[in-house]
């Protein structure tokens, strides 16, 4: 079934505004390519809680693997969050979110957010800046 149709379909059920998360790990594969976070985790709010299947699935990108699984909500011991607005984008690669905080997106609700929860980051500062520099708003707890 086509993505957007699905999505289409979960955002016409009222019901389903539940949170869930997806724990996310991640190794590098090589030692000349450095891993930002090894731990992190994932919400999506605003959108029905199917809408997070998609982008929580296993899949490793050439020298940075990630293993993926979904939780009812992101555990605490975070050590900083980023919050953006959820974009069409961001459903299929969540760390993509939109500079524009203002306008919504056709097919999603305009209070749809994705946040990041950071627990094990090796390179904090690369982090916040990844976050702000794609719109994001970053918190150190």
């Amino acid at each position: 079934m086509n993505a957007r149709i699905l999505l289409l379909i979960a955002c016409a059920s009222p019901t389903a505004v539940m949170a869930q998360g997806c724990d996310v790990i991640t190794r590098s594969q090589s030692q000349s390519v450095p891993v930002i976070e090894s731990r992190s985790c994932y919400e999506y709010k605003g959108v029905p809680a199917e809408t997070l299947d998609w982008s929580c699935s296993n899949e490793s990108k050439g020298t940075i693997s990630t293993q993926k699984r979904k939780v009812e909500r992101c555990g605490e011991g975070y050590v900083a969050t980023c919050q953006a607005r959820l974009t069409q984008e961001a459903l299929a690669n969540p760390r993509s979110t939109s500079k524009d905080k203002s306008g919504g997106s056709a097919n999603l609700p305009d209070n749809a957010k994705v946040t990041w929860y950071y627990y094990g980051v090796e390179q904090l500062q690369q982090a916040q800046q990844d976050c702000e520099t794609t719109g994001g708003e970053w918190k150190n707890q």
